[in-house]
């Protein structure tokens, strides 16, 4: 009994500390790094901004594509140093006819499906800004986004800059109801990400960019494997390990609707999952934290935990804890099944509910917690069964939202 109550502990502790204690360690630690060292914002003057170039990797965006044209057009920054380049690979539909109508975009295309970072990796062979903005076709950004983003590079060390992602629902006909779940799970999910960004960056550097809005030094591009399925974390962190930091700058912001209901968001988190089981394998070298020191400590804190190791301690902590109050029934080892049946209990009731277009505010955290790591899951035996595709596999969204 002994072993299996130290094995629960460990398990629960670690659970704990990469959903909670991570954060709350960076928090404390970052307080206590202010007294001694003030952070000065940079600042970068008119004549100091640097060419770039605005890359967008499309494929059949035709309901969305000149929406997203007259939302770079409104973007400000000068003309004369923003080249905007836009690559689609194999799209059937009008997305090309619709972009040849602006003379000012570069249009890259070519025939036949290669998948996105193909398409990168094209792309980036033309490019001769110093500076690449990565951005998805169906976000919106905001119009200082680049200003905003550029103004890092002041600093040698930094070689890419993250922005923020806002899930943005919107929800004005009452027969909508059905895609709640999806929306909020998935924008309580990215506020929670976005604030663990800030302590990332703050703290040393963001374990892995997120492809709706990141930008990097254009010369410290390295092209990607053609069967990477998430392209924009192992472009970031490789720039992580050539000893380059990845800056967060939350007022630059892309906003993007939510998912169209559960079942797309789950598309969406398989996919995720699956390169999220790639990339630490893709990644190893980053698990030796002698040679990596802080980088290791946020990239096993915050991402290998995360992917590989609580989805497998969470049904674990469950059986132990049974095992425990039947050999054991001390009133913590009770206290601690009542708790997790309770969790578990809410997260069934708002999958029910979800399922019934019935909205419960208090059920969408249990709820979407036990959903991304089933999720989990259904990509690891994806990727280990090589069933998962690199190809575009859009998820289908609600209607493009308004810019916050």
């Amino acid at each position: 009994m002994l072993i299996v109550k130290i094995i629960f502990w460990v398990a629960l502790c670690i659970v704990w500390y990469s959903y909670v204690g991570y954060g709350i360690l960076l928090y404390i630690w970052l307080r206590i790094r202010r007294v001694f060292k003030k952070s000065a914002q940079p600042i970068l003057q008119e004549n100091q901004l640097p060419e770039i170039t605005l890359l967008v990797a499309l494929y059949n965006e035709a309901d969305i594509v000149e929406r997203k044209i007259e939302n770079t057009f409104q973007l400000n920054y000068p003309k004369e140093k923003l080249r905007i380049l836009f690559v689609t690979d194999g799209s059937t539909d009008a997305t090309n006819h619709i972009i040849q109508k602006y003379p000012s975009i570069q249009l890259l295309h070519k025939p036949g499906r290669s998948g996105k970072v193909a398409a990168i990796n094209r792309a980036m062979e033309i490019v001769s800004t110093p500076i690449t903005v990565f951005c998805d076709a169906n976000t919106f950004l905001n119009p200082e986004a680049l200003r905003e983003i550029v103004k890092h590079y002041v600093h040698p060390d930094v070689g890419a800059v993250s922005g923020e992602k806002k899930v943005v629902a919107q929800l004005s006909d009452p027969s909508q109801d059905a895609m709640h779940a999806a929306s909020a799970g998935e924008g309580l999910y990215w506020k929670y990400e976005s604030l663990l960004k800030r302590l990332d960056s703050e703290f040393h550097t963001v374990v892995g960019a997120a492809g709706e809005l990141f930008s990097l030094r254009t010369p410290l591009f390295i092209p990607v494997q053609e069967d990477v399925l998430l392209d924009d974390f192992i472009i970031s962190m490789n720039i992580c390990k050539d000893g380059y930091r990845v800056v967060y700058e939350p007022k630059a912001y892309a906003c993007e609707a939510p998912s169209f209901n559960l079942k797309e968001e789950q598309k969406r988190k398989i996919r995720i999952s699956a390169g999220g089981i790639q990339s630490i394998l893709m990644l190893l070298p980053l698990l030796n934290i002698f040679k990596y020191g802080a980088l290791s400590f946020q990239y096993i804190s915050h991402r290998v935990l995360r992917w590989a190791v609580c989805p497998f301690l969470l049904p674990l902590i469950l059986m132990l804890n049974v095992i425990l109050v039947i050999r054991d029934p001390h009133p913590l080892y009770v206290a601690l099944l009542v708790a997790q049946a309770a969790f578990y209990l809410a997260a069934i009731g708002g999958w029910v509910f979800a399922l019934n277009n019935i909205k419960v505010k208090l059920l969408y955290v249990p709820y979407y917690f036990v959903f991304m790591n089933v999720s989990m899951f259904l990509g690891m035996k994806r990727f280990f069964s090589k069933t998962q595709t690199v190809l575009w596999e859009k998820a289908k969204r609600q209607a493009a939202p308004p810019l916050q």
